[in-house]
């Protein structure tokens, strides 16, 4: 995202606050599960479009404000030029960890008697990925009576 356009983001909210300039660029459940694909290593309009079932519109529109906002990176395809590719950018990948907790929020409270409809497996050690958010530091999991808040 340019600086200009994080100052129109951040001038449109009343708060200075990150939830909020956050929720400005995320708040569609479109726009996780065009992410959500994208993790999973789709990267072209019609395979969006065939996944999600989503309307023509509304994904070109999703897919514009994740450009734009510097989420994923629109290119033209090596193979077929004419083809557009979106990718993931750096700024995009940093928001896997959101994507998985929200995939580990639905697991716990939201599967039906058949169990999760996805399961993750961490590459790194082979087992099921269970996600928690740990201290940086310590390493010990957070919880939110764990933190506490200063404002500015």
């Amino acid at each position: 995202m340019t600086e200009k356009a994080a100052n129109d983001v951040a001038s449109r909210l009343d708060l200075p606050c990150s939830v909020a300039r956050s929720l400005e660029v995320l708040s569609d459940r479109w726009v996780f599960l065009i992410l959500r694909e994208a993790f999973f290593g789709e990267h072209y309009y019609d395979r969006f479009r065939s996944n999600l079932g989503i309307a023509t519109n509304i994904l070109s529109s999703r897919l514009k404000s994740l450009v734009d906002n510097g989420v994923l990176a629109k290119q033209a395809d090596e193979s077929d030029a004419r083809r557009i590719r979106y990718s993931l950018t750096e700024k995009g990948l940093d928001l896997y960890s959101v994507t998985v907790a929200l995939i580990g929020w639905g697991d716990k409270w939201l599967s039906d008697e058949d169990g999760p409809p996805l399961k993750l497996h961490h590459k790194t050690c082979g087992h099921r990925l269970r996600p928690q958010m740990c201290c940086k530091h310590c390493g010990k999991a957070v919880r939110a009576r764990d933190v506490s808040y200063a404002r500015k």
